[in-house]
């Protein structure tokens, strides 16, 4: 699974920019077959009192952290592309806006992972996508 932890300033996104962006960040990982429920984007929103850049407080700054499980990239080159991907993808929300923004990609391996108390099934297997055409989680 995707877990996006978007932290940012109190006002930044409306509900529709919300809805977008995460329309947009789920759409990435679909497109590789992932069930969309294992896209989980949460918004943070931070007062301009609680973030600080270089010791200086910062009105202007989205962080994002991006965990993730269910697919890991172990060529360098595959994941500085995925990278790039993320930060286009990010672009409209962030550098577009003139917000100050970086971000990072952290992974957790599988076997650290559960949904609904199941381990996930294999990449690829037909079980994970009987699991994205239900988009659900179930017994296989």
């Amino acid at each position: 699974m995707p877990l996006w932890h978007i932290y940012h300033p109190v006002d930044t996104y409306t509900e529709q920019d919300k809805q977008d962006f995460a329309a947009d960040i789920t759409e990435i990982y679909t497109r590789f077959g992932l069930p969309a429920f294992y896209v989980i984007v949460q918004f943070h929103e931070m007062p301009g009192t609680s973030v600080f850049v270089g010791g200086k407080p910062s009105g202007d700054t989205v962080r994002v952290v991006v965990k993730h499980l269910a697919r890991h990239l172990d060529d360098a080159g595959r994941r500085k592309r995925m990278t790039e991907h993320l930060d286009g993808v990010m672009r409209p929300y962030t550098h577009d806006r003139d917000l100050h923004m970086e971000f990072h990609v952290e992974d957790t391996p599988r076997d650290q992972w559960m949904i609904a108390g199941l381990w996930p099934p294999d990449e690829g297997s037909d079980a994970e996508k009987a699991w994205a055409q239900a988009n659900r989680a179930m017994p296989y």
